[in-house]
Formats: structure tokens, sequence, C-alpha cells
């Protein structure tokens, strides 16, 4: 039983890819019967081929002719290829059946490649949706009781424990935490959350339990706004419709029309005779049908999308090839795409007297038993020196850890925490620290005391920086879009100003947006979309799905990127190198350039089909051999992009 059920659910999710497969094969099948001489098998496969892959491009012709009344490519294509079959058998020329079959074949393969573009918006929607728990735990009359997150209203009490994920938006009441809110506003280190402060859904608990206060209604919590943009800017249409897409309702109409006229005003304006005036209709149909200028487009965005899949750019349909050769302005994210998003030591600077060694293992040595992001970047950090693991550790929330190693008691925090237990801070460490803090980073202060049993006199050993690490091709990246002559280059964070500044100043970006949630990162693409039309985002944290959404063109970081940054992108850098956005633009500017030219190709040989059949000098056949020709000269050129 569960064979069935698997080929059922491949055939349901997956069914315009089975109809085209099915339309392929009734075409050989057919074709093959016809060669062979079996007539009568190859009338029962080739109609089969034509319903089956047909039927969807006629349900939506038909469907935009009453509703919308509007004609378009895929009416076009069901009335040439129908006509090709009736005059096939009315000749008694059933190689025209075959050709009618071949344009719906390639109809019904660009149909099913459409269709797996146009799944993303709902997997989105869903990767977000899995971030918040289904319940809360409601504190009442002192006891615990789990809900549906549907039925928290405002001033209810909730518990939420170590590691466990924040349920909806409060202020907490009580307690003392950690949060890790990168995936909301893309802040590098977790957030120091005590009471009195705002928390939001879907960030994660550090260490402390909290008591929080619902204070708004759970639908309008910040993650459910971000779902709520994700879904009004992927439903929204982009700031500029593509060339095509107008070109071909234009045409459908002018050939629609024309059709019409050549088959029923030659015998009253020249007094040509019916079946002179049908056979000339049906050829015109044949060889004005827009094969060829499919065949212009889909594949140079194939063969586009195979090359950059080689060299881990990740295209998720073929307009945004395209678009990405348009862009005039680029927003980054900072966190995770121009940083690599995990802490580091940046620089550790010993007291005299000391080195970078005896601050390294003093530091290691207690915090080996934290569980606190920075404490984890400086065990790594000394990771291949020779450390003990202190003993009596104690943490205090927000600033700092002491224990005691090879019977010294050694401190480690932030200047106010370590000020307790020393005499002085020594001046030039001070500056020092001052001068790091400006430039962005956290800046961790180490002291010992001999003496475990006094009070103070503990003495500073040094101070250690933690940043968050600059990715190393990014500031050539940044150089070359300038010269590729991308407009405006933006960062935006959810990092503070110092932050941002420094990290832009590194890699060579001007203008800077700090402290901004997910609706104001949104804000910022519209704002860019209304003065440079075309825009890219890159962005890695579920903060960034809305402006990814909203951008003409969304690119993610595919290692350091979420789940739902990376559905809601057009392109994913798949090995997280920045520099693949320049190939990623030159190979859009190439796939715009060859699909022009094979456009004009294309127009050009139907001009000349469409002059020779008129003027009687053509026949069907060769009116087919010309329409095929120049598909197939359109798609080898096409082809050229795979180098």
């Amino acid at each position: 039983m569960l064979y069935p059920q698997r080929f059922t659910q491949f055939t349901r999710e997956h069914a315009d890819t089975v109809a085209a497969l099915l339309c392929g094969l009734l075409l050989f099948l057919g074709w093959f019967a016809l060669h062979l001489g079996a007539l009568g098998l190859a009338l029962l496969l080739l109609p089969a081929a034509y319903v089956i892959g047909g039927y969807e491009s006629a349900r939506e012709g038909l469907t935009t002719l009453f509703k919308e009344k509007e004609l378009d490519v895929d009416l076009l294509m069901i009335v040439a290829a129908i006509g090709a079959a009736s005059l096939g058998l009315w000749r008694r020329e059933y190689h025209l059946i075959i050709d009618g079959a071949i344009l719906i074949l390639i109809f019904a393969i660009s149909g099913a490649l459409e269709g797996y573009a146009m799944q993303r918006t709902e997997r989105s929607i869903r990767s977000l949706m899995s971030l918040t728990p289904d319940t809360a735990r409601v504190l009442h009359q002192g006891r615990e009781a789990e809900v549906s997150i549907s039925q928290l209203k405002v001033g209810d009490e909730i518990v939420v424990k170590p590691g466990e994920l924040i349920p909806t938006d409060g202020i907490i009441l009580s307690g003392y935490s950690t949060l890790n809110q990168a995936a909301i506003t893309g802040e590098s280190l977790p957030v120091e959350k005590t009471v009195g402060e705002e928390v939001f859904a879907g960030t994660l608990n550090g260490y402390g339990a909290l008591q929080i206060k619902v204070h708004k209604p759970a639908q309008s919590s910040l993650i459910v706004r971000v779902i709520r943009l994700v879904e009004q800017a992927k439903t929204q249409a982009p700031p500029s419709q593509e060339f095509i897409d107008r070109f071909e309702k234009g045409y459908a109409k002018v050939i629609v029309v024309a059709g019409i006229l050549l088959a029923t005003l030659p015998p009253f304006l020249w007094g040509w005779d019916w079946e002179t005036t049908i056979y000339r209709a049906l050829t015109f149909l044949v060889v004005a049908s827009p094969c060829a200028l499919m065949a212009a487009i889909m594949p140079t965005l194939l063969s586009g999308i195979a090359n950059g899949a080689r060299q881990g750019i990740l295209f998720k349909n073929g307009a945004q090839l395209q678009k990405i050769g348009k862009v005039r302005a680029i927003a980054l994210d900072k966190t995770g795409t121009l940083t690599t998003g995990q802490v580091q030591v940046y620089k550790v600077i010993p007291a005299s007297e000391y080195t970078q060694i005896d601050v390294l293992k003093a530091a290691a040595s207690v915090e080996s038993s934290s569980e606190h992001p920075i404490g984890k970047a400086i065990v790594q950090a000394a990771g291949d020196l020779d450390w003990v693991g202190a003993i009596q550790v104690q943490a205090m929330p927000g600033q700092g850890i002491v224990g005691i190693a090879q019977e010294q008691q050694v401190f480690v925090g932030n200047a106010v925490f370590v000020q307790q237990y020393v005499t002085n801070l020594p001046e030039e460490l001070r500056e020092m620290a001052q001068s790091l803090e400006e430039e962005g980073k956290t800046v961790v202060w180490v002291a010992k005391n001999p003496n475990p049993q006094a009070r103070r006199g503990a003495e500073v050993i040094g101070v250690i920086a933690i940043a968050d690490e600059v990715r190393s091709q990014a500031a050539a990246t940044i150089s070359r879009l300038k010269k590729l002559g991308i407009e405006q280059i933006v960062m935006l964070t959810g990092d503070n100003q110092e932050t941002a500044h420094s990290v832009a100043k590194a890699v060579g970006i001007d203008r800077v947006y700090a402290q901004l949630l997910p609706e104001d990162k949104l804000d910022v693409i519209r704002r860019l979309q209304q003065q440079y039309q075309t825009v890219a985002m890159v962005g890695d944290g579920i903060n960034d799905a809305p402006a990814l959404a909203q951008a003409s063109v969304g690119i993610a970081m595919g290692i350091s990127g979420s789940d739902v940054a990376l559905e809601t992108a057009d392109i994913v850098l798949m090995a997280d190198r920045l520099e693949k956005i320049v190939v990623a633009m030159h190979l859009g500017r190439r796939s715009q350039a060859i699909v022009k030219q094979n456009i004009v190709v294309a127009l050009g040989f139907i001009m000349l089909l469409l002059v020779g059949n008129f003027l009687g000098n053509i026949n069907l056949p060769i009116g087919v051999i010309g329409h095929e020709g120049s598909t197939v000269l359109v798609t080898l050129s096409g082809l050229r992009l795979l180098k």
C-alpha cells in the first residue's frame, strides 16, 4: 500500500511534469508508429499527446480569454497545433500532426518549470510558522497550564524556561537571561534581558527562567508581522514588468486577428479560391507560432542556471537570472552576510608584565564552564594552550564570571564587574578598551587575585576584544560591484551604530542603516526601489525574509542562511561566497543580451516566413522547416551561456 500512496502523492505534487513526460512519450510512440506505417495506432497516440500535454495550456488560455478578455500565447499555441493537425488530416500529410504535438510538448515543459518556481511562497510561510511554539505555559494562581498561542490574552503571565523559544511578544516581569535574537533583529551577539524589557516571539531564551506579561495580542507579535510582510511582498508585482510578457500578449492578439482575416478576406480581395485561402491561413498559424520565441528564452535561461549551479549559484527561476542583470542598487545584511556571524577573539591586549598567553589561559580556565557565546569564543582561541579548568565557578548574569584556577581567583567580565575586585583599571588599557568599543567590539576584562579570601586586591592582567569576523572577500566584492556600475550599495543591520559603521568602513560601504527591525529593512528596500527600480537584497536571517521577498532579486547565503531566508530568496549562494554575487550579475547581463539577440532572430525568421506565405512562395512543409529551423538556431544560441 505504501508504494501506490507515494506514487499518488508524487503525481499530485508534480502533475505538470508528469503531463509533459507522458506527452513526450506518446509523441515519440506516435511518431514511431507513423514511421512504421501503423496509421491507426498513430492516430490514437497523437491525439492523446495533444490532450495530456495541452490540457493545462488550453484551460489557462480559455480562462484568460473568457475572464480577462485577453488573448495569450497559450491559446495561440493550441489554435496553431490544432490547425496543423487539421491540415495534416485534410491533406493526409500526417507529419504535420507531429509538428503540432511538438508545439504542445514545448509549452508543457515550460509550464512544469513555472509550476516549480511558484511553490516557494507556501513553503516560506510554513518555515516561518515553525519558529514559534504552538503552546505557551500560562501562570494562573501560582499554577502553570499549557494553552494554545491563539488563546493568549493581553495581561496573561507566561513562564519561559531556559532553552525554550519565546512564544509571544511580552514584557519581563521577573528573571534575567540572555536571548538569541539573531533570527528577528540580526544582532550578532545574544542580548541580555531583565525586568521591564521587551522580548520577541521566536527568539531563543538562554540560561535563565523568565516570567513574561503578554502586552499585545499574539496576532500582533513581531514574528507574525514578519509572516504577513512576506505574504504581502510575494503577492505584489515587481517594480518592472518582464518585456517578454508584454510582448506575448500583443503578439498573440495580432497573430489571431491576422489569422482570422487571412482565412476570410483573400477570396473577396484577391480572388483566391477557398482551398488556397484555408491552406495559407493554416500555414500562417504554423509559421507564426511562438515556438521560436519560447526557444529564444528558455534554453538561454536554463543554460545560465546550469552555469550558475556549477559555480555554486542557485537561481530558483529564470526570470531572476534576467533581473539580476538589471540591478542598479544592492542592499546587504551585516550579520552572517558581510560577516561570518560567528563571534571570535579579535584582539588580546595584556597589561605590563603579562603576555597574551597569560590572559587567554586565565580567561579560558573560567569561561570553559560557561555556555555564553563570548566564553566559547575565548575557549576556542585558547584551544592549543595548556590551561586547567577552574573550580567554584560562579556566573553573574550580565556582568561576568569568577572561579578559582591554580589557587588563584580569576575574574572575567565587563569593566564595572571587574572594578569591584581590583584597586584600579590601568589607564592605558582603559583607553585601548574605549577605542575598541567605539569600533563596535565587545571588550572583556581579565583579572586575578592570588588571595581568594580577600574581597579586593585583584590585579588586571589584560583585556580581550570580541568581534564578529568580517568575511575575507567582502571588501573585494564591494569594490567589484562598484566597478560593475552598481549605483548604490547600502548595509542593513539590527546591530548598533558603532558596530555597523565599523564593518561598513572595513568593507567600503558608505551608506549604513542600523538598529533595524524586519519591517524597517522592508521600508528601506521600498525606498530604494522608488529611486533605482531594480534592487537586490542579500541576507541570511529570518529577519531578512520580508526584505528578500520585496526586493526585485533576493539573494540568500546558503550555509549560514536560515531556512526561511533560503526559501524566500530567488538566488542562493551555496558556499556563502560573496564574490559570486558579481558572477551572478555577469551571467544575468549575458543572458539579457543573448535573449534579445534570439528574439530578433526569431522575429526575423517569422517575418520572412509570413511574407513568403503571403506571396505564395512557400508551402506548408517549407514553412514547417523554416519554423523548426529557426527554433533550433535560437536554441543553440541560448546554449552559449553554458560556457
